[in-house]
């Protein structure tokens, strides 16, 4: 049974940076094709084998971000050499501007700022009023940020394209990302599908499904941090090492 394993590179490192800790280091260095292994029930998938894994991510190009940008990199080389059928799919980062109303993040759970009066905001600070659904004054501010583009299309594209030229008997999505809902409907028409949800929080709705629809055979798992930090390549990987910090 040959398996098609599509990764959304950065909803999966979120995830894991949720479940496991963001300064917290041992689950970075994922062994993505042991854990899409482990995860298969061979009563339900019987004779399974990873016929693709694709990678889909982004570079980091963000200024003064060299190291992440270097362990990226290291990551993806690594990937490659111990799984060579894997195939990375690029996709890009883009700044942008967003406006939104000033929030206190430190708050739990986060709140919205009341503003202090206009007389009172710091003249650096380019801020202007605007009324809050409850009838107070609330602060309204842009800010700069990088987002990354394309990882989802990606997924979608490779796992339709597989799946409709009959080149895999089963797929696996590592994603939580609700935009999928179609591709994978669609996929799971065909073939049967596993949804991967690697972060915390409950599986999108529109990612489950009926088991037994379509091909049937489908199933979804939520990841735990013992799936992350139990499932991790070797140190060194040829001549990828590992991070100090991963």
């Amino acid at each position: 049974m040959r398996i098609g394993v599509y990764v959304d590179a950065f909803n999966v490192y979120y995830g894991g940076r949720s479940l496991c800790g963001r300064r917290t280091p041992g689950w970075r260095w994922l062994d993505l094709p042991g854990l899409a292994l482990d995860l298969i029930d061979p009563n339900l998938w019987p004779g399974a084998n990873l016929a693709r894994i694709v990678y889909c991510t982004a570079l980091r190009d963000s200024e003064g971000d060299a190291s992440s940008i270097i362990d990226q990199r290291t990551y993806i080389n690594a990937l490659l050499h111990h799984w060579p059928q894997a195939e990375v799919a690029y996709g890009h980062y883009a700044a942008q501007i967003k406006t939104g109303v000033l929030a206190d993040r430190r708050a739990r759970p986060p709140r919205r700022v009341p503003s202090p009066g206009v007389a009172n905001l710091p003249s650096w600070l380019p801020a202007e009023e605007v009324r809050g659904p409850e009838g107070g004054m609330e602060l309204l501010v842009a800010v700069s940020s990088f987002a990354e583009k394309g990882s989802d299309v990606n997924v979608a594209t490779h796992l339709l394209m597989d799946v409709l030229s009959g080149r895999v008997d089963a797929a696996m999505v590592f994603s939580n990302d609700s935009d999928l809902k179609l591709p994978i409907a669609t996929a799971r028409l065909h073939v049967p599908v596993a949804t991967i949800n690697p972060r915390a929080t409950r599986t999108a709705q529109e990612l489950r499904g009926d088991s037994s629809a379509g091909a049937g055979r489908h199933w979804w798992r939520r990841l735990t941090k013992v799936d992350f930090l139990a499932h991790q390549l070797p140190d060194p990987v040829g001549q990828f090492t590992k991070p100090a910090d991963w």
